[in-house]
């Protein structure tokens, strides 16, 4: 048995880029970056980054369109998949992660604006994916590690 799973959670570093296929089925194309913290050999914090190309088909690409714009936290689940095309006699590869479902982060998260954009309405509380589904509900208030139970 084999697997191709890919889970990320990070911020978007540009505006998604809607385009439509030859079909008439929308795809978008966004960048997400994400951060790992880590002490190297001499203790040191160090931080990386990393930069995952992203792919949305069909309707869930025109959701993400709609709501998410540079700076925009956001969690996909997908595959893994490597293109390769010719460019100047030049083969070229890419790989990206095509995504099944994709879920808007906290707003007010990340750098640029917590997925709304100018002029739209308020971003939906549900995830946005091909089954639907209900989002996450993240707390009002601060949670005290005091009022936990165990």
């Amino acid at each position: 048995m084999y697997i191709n799973k890919a889970m990320i959670f990070g911020n978007l570093t540009r505006d998604p880029e809607l385009r439509a296929l030859p079909s008439g089925m929308n795809v978008v194309n966004f960048s997400v970056a994400t951060n790992r913290v880590y002490k190297d050999r001499d203790g040191k914090k160090q931080e990386q980054t990393d930069f995952h190309n992203v792919v949305v088909f069909g309707r869930q690409a025109d959701t993400v369109n709609q709501y998410l714009k540079k700076g925009s936290s956001v969690f996909v689940e997908g595959r893994m998949q490597t293109r390769s095309w010719e460019k100047d006699g030049e083969k070229k590869y890419r790989t990206e992660i095509v995504a099944d479902r994709v879920q808007f982060g906290p707003k007010g998260s990340g750098g640029g604006g917590g997925g709304k954009r100018e002029n739209a309405q308020q971003a939906p509380e549900e995830e946005v994916s091909a089954g639907g589904g209900a989002g996450i509900e993240y707390p009002k208030d601060d949670i005290n590690p005091d009022d936990i139970p165990f």
